[in-house]
């Protein structure tokens, strides 16, 4: 596997492990406020083939209050 598919998989299991803390009864809030924004901000450009030819990662719908004025 290249180290990039290897950090990619890495975070991406991170992240879901996180979402699983997150559904415990008394998870820690502030940790995972702390650390989910970390974590996807650290994530590596996903690995080639991840998505299908011609994908753009920037289309897609606009978010609330982001929309044409």
């Amino acid at each position: 596997m290249c180290p990039d598919c290897e950090d990619f998989t890495r975070t991406v299991v991170m992240l879901g492990q996180l979402a699983l803390y997150a559904d415990t009864f008394g998870a820690d809030q502030s940790f995972i406020e702390a650390v989910g924004p970390s974590l996807a901000a650290s994530l590596p450009e996903p690995p080639p083939g991840t998505f299908p030819p011609g994908y753009d990662l920037n289309d897609g719908p606009d978010y609330p209050g982001e929309g044409p004025q």
